[in-house]
């Protein structure tokens, strides 16, 4: 296999939100940056994996993040270019596509890559920043405490590149850089015995991981029929009961993620022709990201849902630290389950009307990037974890922890703000979900930086958060808020000569570059005073996520 090198000042591996809002901000402050990504789309959890962006009630009212607004409004404009809207939907400012009641801005993932490749070309065209996308990780470099090369692997070619950088950032979904480097990490859950934490488990236990979920995208073609084969593992998912779990996965039957009552929720709460349009807590309904409705007479396309929903995720193997034929199998089985709730869906589910099977439901694997409706990529909620400078914990946000109307911590080196509920679906332990409630956080600097290497930073789902405070910091938004950061942090070092972590350790030089976030950038690094310490106890309360 040919093996090539190359030099830049700053590399990030992993193109999903955190890596490309990484390279997209070091670039723009005039860094030449290298951005790789495993498939051929970048975006991550919004576009290979399929996941409409879970965002808390402030998104279109305070500006958090303008360059996150500015890939939110590059979705919204090209719908506003490309379809026919009705003048209503297009004079809507916070149009929403789909009108699925998950999110203020539900919309195709293929759509979405769209948007986030409008903000890497002009950057591309200048020669600032070079994507490398089917290209992945398998080794690295490191001399003492620092990471001096990572090695990369074509999966189009097998060709091998060994990228040298003054700076890394690891933002691949699952920590990939931290396990491959030797840098000191976290799997799975810490114990309450170390943390102090009140929701985690007694003691740690790295086998404690979150599901993940294969998505998938339907469409509703009333009138045909669209049923795909019968998957071998069917009769598994229809027969196991988890003993979590109150019934087979393939059913309308969940728990309540907060209460962890047992409910029955259907595809649709009247008939599929009945239920375009309507606002109905149903599974169609909640994640759809293509409403017919919003298009002119005469449009021929068809409303489309995106499937990520409790039934189709996947517990029963962890994805990392384990053998990657462990790691196989999760993924081969992840997969398994999604197709196969889709056949039951198609043949054997309750019917809303009392009938039985909805063969009219096709997938949508343009809308995917794929041919078989399913997306690029299992959707990852959690990944290795660096041993950082500084660790959040619940006592630092949530709210059971800190007491009513306390707020949550103030962190002298905020880079950015987030807000979601502490979300954990059911775990490959066994555990059920951990859904809780906590105030709107900051994002401290000293959680992307590592304790053991001096030129790499975390810049996805893999900073310094606990098992529990994962669930909170996981989701779209925060996600890029902390690559935005990584990327403006790794410019602000390359032009003052600083190592990050004397970035952090010095308070008039890390001022210097929060004023860069808060001036330059716009980021805003704090809450208003009353959302902090109030905030809303329904703000980001989904029922099924």
């Amino acid at each position: 296999m040919p093996t090539r090198s190359i030099q830049v000042p700053f590399a990030v591996i992993g193109g999903g939100l955190g890596g490309t809002a990484a390279a997209v901000t070091a670039a723009r402050l005039g860094l030449r940056v290298l951005l790789t990504e495993p498939t051929d789309w970048l975006g991550g959890q919004l576009t290979s994996q399929g996941v409409p962006p879970d965002e808390h009630e402030w998104i279109d009212r305070q500006t958090i993040s303008p360059s996150y607004s500015e890939l939110r409004d590059r979705i919204r404009d090209h719908y506003r270019r490309e379809y026919p809207l009705t003048e209503r939907a297009r004079t809507t400012v916070a149009l929403n596509p789909g009108a699925g009641f998950v999110s203020r801005l539900c919309a195709e993932p293929r759509v979405a890559h769209l948007a986030v490749r409008e903000m890497t070309s002009p950057l591309e065209a200048a020669g600032l920043l070079t994507v490398l996308t089917e290209h992945e990780p398998v080794a690295v470099d490191r001399d003492g405490d620092r990471i001096v090369a990572v090695r990369l692997r074509s999966s189009r070619t097998g060709d091998e590149l060994i990228v040298h950088a003054e700076f890394f950032a690891d933002a691949t979904e699952l920590g990939d850089l931290l396990d491959l480097g030797g840098v000191a990490h976290v799997v799975g859950a810490e114990g309450a015995d170390e943390t102090g934490e009140l929701h985690a488990p007694a003691v740690a236990d790295p086998g404690d991981q979150q599901a993940v979920t294969w998505c998938a995208a339907l469409e509703l073609r009333t009138g045909e029929s669209h049923v795909i084969d019968r998957p071998a593992s069917y009769d598994r998912w229809r027969t196991t009961v988890p003993s979590f779990w109150p019934g087979p996965q393939l059913s309308w039957t969940d728990v309540h993620p907060i209460t962890l009552e047992r409910r029955e929720r259907p595809l649709f709460e009247a008939r599929p022709e009945d239920a375009i349009g309507s606002d109905d807590l149903d599974l169609w309904h909640y994640r759809r990201i293509l409403a017919r409705r919003m298009m002119t007479e005469g449009w021929a396309g068809h409303d489309v849902t995106l499937m990520n929903w409790p039934q189709i995720d996947y517990w029963d193997t962890p994805l990392v630290g384990g053998t990657p034929d462990r790691q196989e199998i999760a993924l081969r089985e992840s997969r398994e389950l999604t197709l196969s709730f889709i056949h039951w869906i198609q043949t054997e589910a309750p019917r809303s009307d009392g009938g039985t099977g909805y063969p009219e439901l096709a997938p949508r694997g343009d809308v995917m990037g794929t041919t078989d409706g399913l997306a690029k990529a299992v959707y990852v909620r959690e990944s290795r974890r660096i041993r950082a400078l500084f660790t959040v914990t619940e006592q630092h946000i949530g709210r059971e922890m800190r007491g009513e109307g306390a707020g949550s911590a103030v962190f002298d080196d905020s880079v950015g703000i987030g807000f979601y509920r502490i979300d954990l679906h059911p775990s490959t332990s066994g555990r059920t979900y951990v859904d809780i409630d906590c105030f709107p956080f900051q994002i401290p600097l000293g959680a992307l930086i590592p304790q053991d290497t001096t030129n790499l930073l975390a810049a996805n789902k893999n900073i310094g958060s606990t098992h529990i405070t994962n669930g909170a910091y996981r989701l779209h938004p925060v996600e890029w808020s902390i690559g935005e950061a990584a990327g403006a942090l790794a410019a602000f070092c390359a032009t003052t000569s600083r190592r990050p972590a004397d970035v952090h350790g010095d308070p008039l030089v890390r001022a210097d570059y929060q004023r860069l976030l808060s001036g330059r950038l716009g980021i805003a690094l704090a809450w208003d005073e009353g959302i902090r310490t109030g905030g809303s106890r329904s703000a980001a309360v989904v029922t099924a996520r």
